[in-house]
């Protein structure tokens, strides 16, 4: 298993590369001049961003102050080392700190996984990234993801699809266009 690990991150931030309605979304983590960026889907960081926000607050770890805001681009150049398929979270109380695990697949995948992407050409080990966040550093996580994902296409009124300029299907509408 390849694993990259950032305890703590100097930098952790979720980010998008083109316009809204076709975005490709990406976490990073940086710490001195190493980088690593994976892909993600806008529901992953829409889902990361909702679990850490309950889990500051089941913990009573809110932050009476956060890091200022981070609201610089992604660093570039990138490319992402893997797609994420499977994310987990945990709050570790010895530290009391957010453990953020992203993995390209299922590390408790069985053998015959890893045969699988062996035939399909893809590398057979599991690659891996874990950041260790306080609680300030995950507050301010939360915060850019929330607004990252608000910065998408306005939602239907009827549907709550996402609308394109020129509108879209609405399937409250029986197929009509919106």
């Amino acid at each position: 298993m390849s694993l990259a690990q950032y305890d703590p991150p100097e930098r952790f931030v979720a980010g998008t590369v083109g316009p809204p309605g076709n975005r490709t979304f990406f976490l990073q983590a940086r710490e001195g001049i190493r980088i690593t960026t994976v892909s993600v889907e806008k529901v992953h960081i829409q889902a990361i961003a909702d679990r850490i926000s309950d889990l500051l607050e089941a913990t009573a770890s809110l932050p009476t102050q956060t890091p200022d805001a981070d609201n610089e681009p992604l660093e570039t150049p990138f490319e992402d080392e893997f797609r994420v398929t499977t994310m987990s979270l945990a709050w570790d109380t010895d530290r009391d700190v957010v453990v953020l695990e992203c993995h390209d697949r299922d590390p408790d995948g069985d053998e015959e996984e890893q045969a699988q992407a062996r035939a399909a050409g893809l590398p057979a080990d599991i690659q891996s990234m874990r950041v260790i966040l306080s609680s300030p550093m995950a507050a301010e996580f939360v915060r850019r993801c929330k607004a990252l994902v608000s910065a998408g296409r306005p939602p239907c009124p009827f549907c709550g699809g996402p609308l394109d300029a020129t509108g879209h299907i609405c399937p409250r509408a029986n197929g009509y266009r919106r």
